[in-house]
């Protein structure tokens, strides 16, 4: 029974990522948040490519396929950290551009330690392609769980209202970074099995979707200039 609720979980996703994103395009936040919504057609294109192997291929076939995908829906969802970063400080010409630089430094240093992990790896141990993706991925989940949080303390100053579109991609990103992370942790320490945590990411990840869906229906309030004066 959980693992027929979980592939009804799992099915839900990209009918709520086509939700977003046709709120997205009627309401032409697309043009505002055009990686995003890349990210959420990637999304869309990842989940109609390996449900085939899933349901009816071999393992091996859906490993690469569920991985590789994987790989370019972290490149994405690191871009899409980019894009928020923006949008928050456009006021901010000399913050925004140092930020852009650092951006670029944190994704090279993220492929040097991923070839590094992967290249390090011996027989017996993950495949290398797995290694690299989920040292990628544990970056990105870091960042993402940072933009977060440094929004909810900073938002204030930066004039930054949290009814945002930018704050509410941020949030969903953030909340499933988090729990993800927070599983990692507790299977690490042999608190959870493998099935719990695919399971709670999830559910996490359809809540991400939902809180997405929710901010795509808001109206943005107009940002306070103020803050950055």
């Amino acid at each position: 029974m959980n693992s027929e609720v979980q592939l009804a979980l799992w099915i839900a996703q990209p009918v709520l990522q086509l939700c977003v994103g046709a709120v997205l395009y009627w309401r032409k936040l697309h043009r505002a948040f055009p990686i995003f919504f890349i990210y959420l057609c990637s999304q869309l294109v990842t989940f109609a490519v390996t449900f085939p192997f899933f349901k009816w291929g071999s393992y091996s076939h859906f490993f690469y396929a569920f991985w590789i995908c994987q790989a370019v829906s972290l490149i994405i969802g690191f871009k899409v950290i980019h894009e928020i970063f923006l949008d928050v400080f456009r006021p901010y010409h000399t913050l925004k551009d140092l930020g852009s630089v650092l951006f670029k430094w944190a994704a090279l240093v993220m492929l040097l330690v991923a070839g590094v992990v992967a290249a390090a790896s011996t027989a017996g141990e993950q495949d290398p392609l797995l290694q690299a993706v989920l040292t990628v991925q544990r970056c990105v989940r870091v960042i993402q769980c940072g933009l977060i949080l440094f929004l909810l303390v900073f938002a204030k100053y930066l004039g930054v209202s949290r009814r945002q579109h930018s704050f509410g991609i941020a949030l969903g990103f953030g909340s499933f970074a988090s729990v993800e992370l927070l599983m990692v942790a507790l299977l690490s320490s042999g608190h959870i099995t493998t099935a719990t945590v695919s399971r709670m990411n999830t559910l996490a990840y359809d809540a991400a979707i939902l809180i997405w869906l929710g901010y795509a229906l808001l109206k943005s309030p107009a940002r306070d200039a103020s803050a950055a004066c």
